[in-house]
């Protein structure tokens, strides 16, 4: 039988964009919120927040949104986060929840253990694999997660029943929960995610800085567009990703350039059953693949 899924009085939402106002929309939705208050860096995205019901209250500053809070949310940039976590530690209390939704772990997790200290255990590192490309909380779904994966990459320091109750939470809401190390995480998620999209903007950027690029922009069809969808991703959010977890980006991108090359040197060489065969492990590769959530990752 299920466990019951925890319920708290208030949500201190740091950041009120896409990410966050859907976590705050789909915990209003499953009834585990009483009222959430929310601050963001800019005062009109908290005002337009509070319009569309994402927040109850707004606050003037980061520490002010968790006073009183039981459930603490960072949506916000990889590179805000240690800064984050120092405007708010001083209302945090041992049975707060913190959470961020951070696409890598390692340096906030480092951020985390340099500001919080001893009180690092409250804070259990989460990543939802969901999003959009566009971002703000106009585009706020309380749909968003629900039947994607939510990666948990909890430390040896952080409190079980921190990770038990963030694992009851996601889940009612309906997503799939996994636990990881931050190491795994963050070479995992180099490899299916953060090189896709660094290879997605510099095809762009090769196309469109050559003479002709607008003519062959305007000869592409469907597979052009799925293949380049994420390169239409918020530029912010993502130089802060790539720049974040750079050393497994690195090792990927190596990785995938000895993949290429092997490719060219089978059309260099006018090789067809080389090039047959390299197109054929890929191709089968995809075919058995299987994503484990039940709407398409971003």
């Amino acid at each position: 039988m299920a466990a019951t899924p925890v319920k708290f009085e208030q949500l201190g939402l740091i950041g009120c964009g896409l990410m966050g106002g859907s976590f705050a929309l789909a915990l209003k939705k499953a009834g585990l919120v009483k009222r959430v208050v929310g601050y963001s860096k800019s005062p009109s995205t908290t005002e337009r927040a509070r319009q569309m019901g994402v927040i109850d209250i707004e606050a003037p500053s980061a520490l002010l949104a968790v006073s009183g809070a039981d459930l603490v949310l960072l949506a916000v940039p990889v590179s805000a986060t240690e800064a984050t976590f120092k405007a708010i530690r001083h209302l945090l209390s041992k049975d707060t929840l913190v959470m961020d939704v951070g696409s890598t772990k390692r340096e906030v997790i480092d951020a985390a253990r340099r500001v919080l200290k001893d009180q690092v255990g409250v804070f259990v590192p989460a990543h939802p694999i969901a999003g959009k490309e566009q971002a703000g909380v106009e585009h706020a779904d309380a749909e968003l997660y629900h039947g994607r994966q939510v990666i948990l990459t909890p430390i040896e320091r952080t409190d079980a029943p921190q990770v038990d109750k963030a694992t009851q939470l996601w889940t009612a809401l309906g997503c799939h929960v996994q636990v990881m190390s931050p190491e795994s995480h963050d070479a995992a998620y180099a490899a299916v995610s953060h090189l896709p999209h660094m290879i997605a903007f510099a095809l762009m950027n090769a196309i469109t800085g050559q003479e002709n690029g607008k003519q062959f922009l305007s000869l592409a069809g469907p597979g052009f567009r799925d293949f380049t969808r994420i390169a239409a991703s918020d530029p912010s959010i993502w130089r802060d990703i790539l720049t974040s977890n750079r050393e497994e980006l690195i090792a990927q991108s190596r990785q995938f350039q000895r993949a290429l090359h092997a490719f060219e040197a089978a059309v260099a060489s006018s090789d067809p059953d080389a090039l047959e065969a390299l197109i054929d492990k890929a191709s089968q590769a995809r075919s058995n693949w299987r994503m484990n959530a039940h709407k398409p990752q971003s």
